[in-house]
């Protein structure tokens, strides 16, 4: 969830010091990782789930301050779209009976939740991209009312000094600009949060981002933008351009995007946050009262409030997470790589394939990131996220293989593995895995059932507007029957 800011007009004396107030965090952070001041004894995981709103129609709704409202629950928050909307579901332990207990907790929130929406005329849809949206529905007007939108659409545009073209080729093309960033409010995604400990760190950082070509390939369900067929997860370029700082001079340039794969494995946490702090200049150079060093050496746990803002800057696709609760800090690994939706069950199972296949990538005796480029990563990323389960990827020992063929060979069953290692009951860990096997079995993802259906309408003589916004409603009905979307009709 981004941090709320103030309405403030920025200085060169105000980034001037807030350059070095990142720096002083980053030193205090050194000194904390060599001293082990880091709650980790207890791990837990965490859950925050971006939905989109619709009307009875299908398309999109401009309401979330109308239904939030309405839920009046602290857990939801806004966006940057007005037809978005975020849960945030409270840390737990993975334990036995986990995924299943926060499986019932999600629905019974976000059923809750659509009840509430339904009284203001808006209902909640779980997808990557909501395929109603067109380019009229994102723009300044229909950023949410939150300053933080406002003041980060200033400061890139500011950077870019020119509107944002956003250029993706598919299976169709979408070739257009924005003179705002409200197209990001397109992408919604569920994160995944895990507590480490800063000794391990680097070991489930370079496992999330070995992973990540796979789990986009089985999770996508964002085929459509504007009205066209792009890639199997077209979140992932769309996000990449839409908040892109970056003129085309700097891009030849060499100069890294703010939404970033990364370049390299990691040995610690350090490694991020000082990349963070050495190749992005700050959007928004707020600074704390708060002096660290002094807290620090008062034997206190300074927020860093100066760092963990910039670091809510770059959009790491596996970002690094430092927070303070009840006075103990602590790091997380928060994976950012997948779409909402299609159902909540379709979520649980690709949670436990995430925190079951990373653990056992990480107690292995040779870990995959020593055995494997980071370009070998960051292509399976690439090629997950335009081809989907259809596509290929690389794995040591496999080669170049179908990506079913890799996930049902070999990373479902170290998944399974990992799972025990947490604890989690046999039960639970086959009923969520089977999900992962199914899909690889029919090859069907969100992604897979949305053109398949699509298609089928447009044969029966729709044209692709209205076929787009018929699939959107079959798809709400589905999503509430919370059944796995490999198993969901296409004939119907």
């Amino acid at each position: 969830m981004g941090r709320d800011v103030p309405a403030v007009e920025f200085t060169r004396d105000d980034r001037r010091r807030y350059r070095e107030k990142v720096r002083a965090c980053l030193d205090v952070l050194a000194r904390m990782l060599a001293e082990s001041r880091f709650d980790f004894d207890r791990p837990l995981s965490g859950l925050e789930i971006e939905l989109n709103l619709v009307d009875d129609a299908g398309r999109p709704a401009m309401r979330n301050a109308e239904v939030l409202s309405a839920i009046a629950d602290d857990q939801w928050a806004t966006e940057i779209g007005q037809f978005n909307l975020e849960i945030n579901m409270p840390p737990r332990r993975i334990g036995a009976n986990g995924p299943g207990a926060l499986e019932k907790e999600v629905r019974d929130a976000l059923n809750h939740a659509n009840d509430r929406a339904q009284t203001v005329g808006a209902h909640l849809a779980l997808i990557g991209i909501l395929p109603t949206l067109r380019e009229s529905h994102v723009s300044l007007e229909t950023l949410s009312a939150n300053e933080r939108y406002r003041l980060l659409n200033e400061q890139i545009f500011a950077a870019r000094g020119e509107d944002l073209p956003i250029r993706i080729d598919g299976v169709e093309r979408l070739d257009t600009y924005a003179d705002s960033v409200a197209p990001e409010g397109a992408c919604t995604s569920v994160q995944f949060h895990l507590q480490v400990s800063p000794a391990t760190f680097g070991s489930y950082w370079n496992a999330a981002q070995a992973i990540a070509g796979a789990q986009v390939a089985l999770g996508a369900n964002a085929p459509y933008l504007f009205g066209r067929r792009l890639w199997a997860e077209t979140r992932i370029p769309l996000f990449e351009q839409a908040t892109d700082t970056r003129s085309a001079e700097l891009k030849a340039q060499g100069v890294r995007p703010r939404v970033w794969f990364g370049e390299r494995w990691i040995t610690s946490v350090f490694d991020l946050f000082e990349e963070n702090s050495r190749y992005f200049s700050a959007l928004l150079p707020l600074c704390e009262e708060e002096d660290p060093v002094a807290v620090l050496d008062s034997g206190g746990t300074p927020k860093l409030g100066e760092l963990t803002l910039h670091n809510g800057t770059v959009w790491r696709w596996n970002r690094p997470v430092y927070a303070v609760v009840d006075g103990c800090p602590h790091l997380r690994v928060e994976n950012r790589v997948l779409p909402g939706g299609p159902t909540v069950v379709d979520i649980a199972a690709n949670m436990a394939f995430y925190y079951g296949l990373i653990r056992a990538l990480v107690d292995s005796e040779r870990p995959v990131w020593s055995q494997m480029s980071f370009a070998a990563a960051r292509e399976n990323f690439q090629a997950g996220a335009r081809d989907g389960i259809h596509g290929r990827q690389y794995w040591p020992g496999a080669g170049e293989v179908p990506i079913s063929e890799l996930v049902l060979r070999h990373l479902l069953p170290l998944a399974a593995e990992g799972l025990d290692a947490w604890g989690v009951s046999a039960d639970e860990r086959d009923r969520l895995l089977n999900i992962i096997e199914g899909r690889c079995l029919t090859h069907r993802t969100g992604s897979d059932w949305q053109i398949a259906t699509v298609e089928r309408l447009e044969r029966s003589g729709l044209d692709r507007d209205e076929a787009l916004r018929r699939m959107t409603v079959e798809y709400l009905d589905h999503m509430h029957s919370n059944a796995p979307v490999h198993t969901w009709p296409i004939d119907a």
